[in-house]
């Protein structure tokens, strides 16, 4: 049963906070929803909701109070920059060396796939300048969905939530099923060996992995103890880890041969591309680590140290295992499934096997970790907002952690990881990944160049203008080189599109806010920059990605029109009332 309580205390701010049982009102507890006439009339008024709702921005203010207040009880603020910086290694390091290194190297760079990890690399940074401004002045759980609430409005938010949840299902579904692959090889098995294979299903779907589905209840269990608690393990993790990639690096070079740097990049340019649409799953997981803002103690020194710190470790890492990878074995000999495992049992050495695969399994271990801890917060502030079921912002009081969100979480990454195969996964993933990333570059030069009241029309009109020039232009070129064109025509006219726009962006329009306490540098130039590269390296992904992405946002669509429009329009109608009852008390 579900209880309501005064949690304004001694502010009397009148913010209802709502105990989450097991019944119909932990899902649905608002008015549209409380009878069939009542929701038959909330769907009649669909079109005024819509206009209500669609552009709605919320406030600084209203994330970091009244929003955060729904939840029944606070989170412990306990983390600071060394368990930032270990968080965002934990989170990212062992997916993407392990994982996809093979493929990518194998497939479509060959060698060159140190050229693709330093260009994802750079992209993911770019991206990671922008979190960090917005996690530093917005320190809550909902990370991107936050700040894409507060500057492109409610529906983008939305829209940009069910891509949330759909990055964070695919990344730990992929890294469980890839928990899976090392664990057979450690074993002197076959990848494959340790799932059942049931061959009246589609290929990428018939490999079921019930390993997969333990690790991460077992991950699960951890995520909803402490979040103290779970640093702790992930730092003395991570260290282990970096120290089992150190052996790798270093017994890898003993056993290098440059002759295999010979045909560096075996399929040009667009290959190296392809792989880098790819090894951005390698950097999935540092956004997660942003959700982490509400348990920091101090998140304008905090925030930046942990993930510009993290994130700069990190490339250089990828870019000497990968380059040490390719010097080992001819990358056409380079396996898919467990590249540098394998790469020492083809260079002699099949006694680092274990040394490789035991720290491969152990680098996973973490990424599923702060993997869960991020999607249990993203989860828990978009129930805040109604967007999702509100008893997914349910905090238990003992252990200061999103038990509920957690839990759900874990079931469909289980589900997930169960039937889906690593290649379908990984496109999947990048796909949206970017997408995400895009939308949050977009966001903070609305922020900075746009403030409600005090921008002037004209300026507002000139930002609206030169922010399609530069989203057309990056779409325009992306879209010049998916369709195979050789020539230079395209670009010669896309390219200055994109730099005059960006240029006129920062001579035309005034700067309406300034950072209160970090900020990106070379605004807007590295915004811009950064809603380009994420836009072009999408291009690299194949159809049936687009296709997959397409279905699943129609189904949001869906979904936001019959129940998050409703539930959301409800709450935000319930706080109005709650913040005007108190200014007339």
């Amino acid at each position: 049963m579900v209880t309501e309580t005064d949690a304004g205390g001694g502010n009397d701010n009148g913010i209802k906070k709502r105990c989450c049982g097991c019944t119909k009102q932990d899902f649905l507890p608002e008015q549209s929803f409380q009878s069939w006439r009542s929701y038959a009339n909330a769907l009649s008024n669909t079109k005024s909701r819509l206009k209500n709702r669609l552009l709605a921005r919320s406030m600084d203010h209203e994330e970091l109070n009244e929003i955060r207040g729904r939840s029944q009880h606070e989170m412990k603020k306990n983390l600071n920059w060394w368990d930032m910086i270990w968080f965002g290694m934990g989170a990212v390091m062992g997916a993407g060396i392990f994982v996809l290194t093979g493929e990518a190297a194998r497939n479509y760079s060959g060698p060159a796939v140190v050229v693709s990890y330093l260009i994802s690399g750079v992209t993911a940074l770019l991206s990671v300048l922008c979190y960090t401004e917005f996690s530093i002045e917005l320190p809550v759980a909902g990370g991107s969905f936050s700040y894409l609430r507060v500057e492109l409005g409610d529906f983008i938010a939305y829209i940009a939530a069910g891509n949330i949840l759909f990055e964070y299902v695919i990344s730990g579904a992929s890294v469980a099923r890839s928990w899976t692959s090392y664990l057979a090889t450690l074993f002197n098995r076959e990848p494959n060996s340790f799932r059942f294979h049931v061959s009246s299903f589609p290929e990428d779907y018939s490999h079921l992995d019930a390993i997969a589905v333990v690790v991460s209840l077992l991950v699960c269990v951890a995520a909803c103890q402490s979040t103290k608690g779970s640093s702790r393990f992930n730092s003395i993790a991570t260290i282990i880890h970096l120290i089992v990639l150190v052996f790798i690096l270093i017994a890898g070079l003993t056993k290098a041969n440059t002759n295999n740097f010979s045909n560096f990049a075996p399929n040009g340019i667009r290959g190296i591309l392809k792989a880098s649409s790819i090894l951005f799953f390698a950097y999935v997981g540092f956004d997660g680590v942003a959700t982490l803002g509400e348990e920091v103690k101090n998140p304008g020194r905090d925030i930046p140290i942990g993930l510009i710190g993290s994130m700069t470790i990190i490339i250089t890492v990828y870019c000497l295992l990968s380059a040490t990878l390719s010097l080992m074995q001819p990358y056409y000999q380079i396996d898919v499934d467990a590249p540098f495992t394998l790469a020492f049992q083809a260079t002699g050495m099949k006694w680092a096997n274990y040394i490789v695969a035991l720290g491969a399994l152990e680098g996973m271990t973490t990424v599923l970790l702060a993997n869960l801890l991020g999607q249990a917060r993203y989860f828990t502030h978009i129930g805040r907002t109604h967007m999702a079921p509100p008893f997914l912002a349910a905090i238990n009081e003992r252990t200061g952690t999103p038990v509920n969100a957690t839990i759900v979480m874990t079931i469909l990454n289980a589900i997930v990881g169960f039937f889906t195969s690593l290649d379908v996964l990984a496109n999947l993933l990048s796909l949206a990944t970017l997408f995400i990333f895009s939308l949050v570059a977009l966001a903070l030069l609305v922020r900075r160049y746009y403030v409600r009241g005090e921008t002037t029309s004209s300026d507002r009109n000139k930002l609206v203008g030169f922010l399609v020039l530069i989203i057309g232009s990056s779409i325009a070129t992306a879209a010049y080189w998916a369709l195979g064109k050789n020539g230079w025509i395209g670009y010669a006219v896309t390219v200055p599109i994109w730099f005059l726009a960006t240029l006129g962006l920062k001579l035309a329009v005034k700067e309406a806010k300034k950072p209160k306490l970090w900020g990106v540098p070379l605004v807007p130039w590295l915004p811009s920059a950064s809603i380009a590269i994420n836009v072009f390296i999408m291009a690299s992904i194949n159809g049936a990605s687009y296709a997959r992405f397409g279905v699943w946002t129609l189904l949001l669509l869906v979904y936001y029109v019959f129940i998050a429009l409703h539930a959301s329009y409800d709450a935000a109608m319930e706080t109005e009332s709650s913040a005007t009852a108190t200014s007339q008390a």
